[in-house]
């Protein structure tokens, strides 16, 4: 397959790297897409970061035609920051995208295995609680809470991911339009959540594969509790509208069948 054609099985692939103040990490990450898989573009989503990160993005974007930048008013979070990359990927007429974090943490080197396991499938997700999946220079702490996450999730919504939150992730167009990704409430890493969770209802195809997380070697990272509390709460208010719609339905078919309740 052309370059002009994209990915093999795929198509066209937006990269989107939503960025605030990742000066140390925009020039290497970029690269490292570009080696791993040459023919995908990338678009970086800054949000005005005061430490100059959005002119970096806009020195790599004069050097390379398949780095595009994407400047944005201010920090407005990441739920934001990759629906306007997803919308500028519908714009442009790509086929599928992929969210990735600036900071290395999702290794690049890993993306030709998203994509091609998004060859036959709606959308893949990056798990790292699954065989081959793992974590990498995180306290303790962080891991169970974000383990013991995945399980309250699972439960919740009773989907079948062993890593939902995780933010490596590939999704067709397709999948985007008909979950309706503008409407998307979620901002923090909740986010995450919702658009599989969206997905998932939808009733598309999506795989899970191995990645291994690294935490980031420079730079600040963007998690506080503040965000796990967001995420717990719309995944229980989430899991509490599903159990009442399902009764909603339930009682629907009794009553048209004649049968008294329950």
């Amino acid at each position: 397959m052309s370059e002009a054609e994209g990915y093999p099985g795929v198509g066209r692939v937006l990269v989107v790297i939503p960025t605030y103040n990742e000066a140390d990490n925009i020039r290497l990450i970029t690269e490292r897409v570009r080696r791993a898989v040459p023919v995908v573009d990338i678009l970086i989503a800054d949000d005005n970061s005061p430490d100059g990160t959005g002119r970096i993005a806009d020195e790599l974007s004069e050097a390379d035609d398949h780095i595009f930048v994407l400047h944005r008013a201010g920090k407005e979070g990441l739920g934001a920051a990759y629906k306007a990359g997803f919308a500028w990927a519908k714009n442009k007429g790509y086929d599928a995208v992929v969210e990735m974090d600036a900071d290395g943490s999702h290794a690049p080197e890993e993306l030709p295995k998203l994509l091609d396991a998004l060859g036959d499938t709606d959308a893949v997700l990056g798990a790292r609680y699954i065989p081959g999946g793992s974590v990498h220079n995180w306290p303790v702490r962080r891991l169970l809470l974000s383990r013991g996450g995945n399980i309250y999730i699972r439960m919740a919504l009773r989907m079948p991911f062993r890593d939902a939150t995780g933010g490596y992730r590939a999704y067709r167009m397709p999948v985007l339009d008909e979950i309706n990704f503008e409407t998307v409430a979620s901002t923090g890493y909740s986010f995450q959540v919702e658009l599989a969770w969206r997905a998932y209802q939808a009733g598309f195809r999506i795989a899970e594969v191995p990645i291994t997380f690294t935490e980031r070697e420079h730079g600040v990272s963007k998690m506080s509790g503040n965000i796990f509390k967001e995420q717990l709460l719309r995944v229980t208010l989430w899991g509490v509208q599903a159990r009442r719609e399902a009764v909603r339905k339930r009682f629907g078919r009794k009553a048209a069948e004649g049968s008294t309740w329950p």
